[in-house]
């Protein structure tokens, strides 16, 4: 791992595999998923298939594969960061409307 940004995150996370994650809908109401846990590090030679998978997914497969071949003549390898959740919340003001806040 060199200097560049992500490496040193990667070498972070190497050092203190303790994470927490939110992933926001990005909607109204929001739906918000908080997850704590442990991470560990996967080598991958390659490109990651569901890092492929996702990039199909929201730039359509032509697009998508289009950019797999552009990234794969330059990459050889891709880390895989796979999370065991410790602890699970959810935040989804539809229907789970905070006591403190309803009307």
């Amino acid at each position: 791992m060199g200097s560049h940004p992500k490496a040193l995150k990667l070498r972070a996370l190497a050092k203190n595999s303790k994470i927490a994650i939110t992933i926001d809908d990005n909607a109204f109401p929001p739906k918000v998923l908080l997850v704590r846990g442990m991470a560990r590090l996967q080598d991958v030679a390659g490109i990651v298939p569901e890092y492929a998978l996702a990039v199909e997914r929201y730039l359509g497969p032509e697009q998508g594969k289009a950019w797999i071949q552009e990234l794969g003549a330059k990459t050889t390898s891709m880390v895989r960061i796979v999370i065991t959740p410790e602890w699970v919340g959810l935040l989804d003001f539809k229907t789970r409307f905070p006591t403190a806040l309803a009307s």
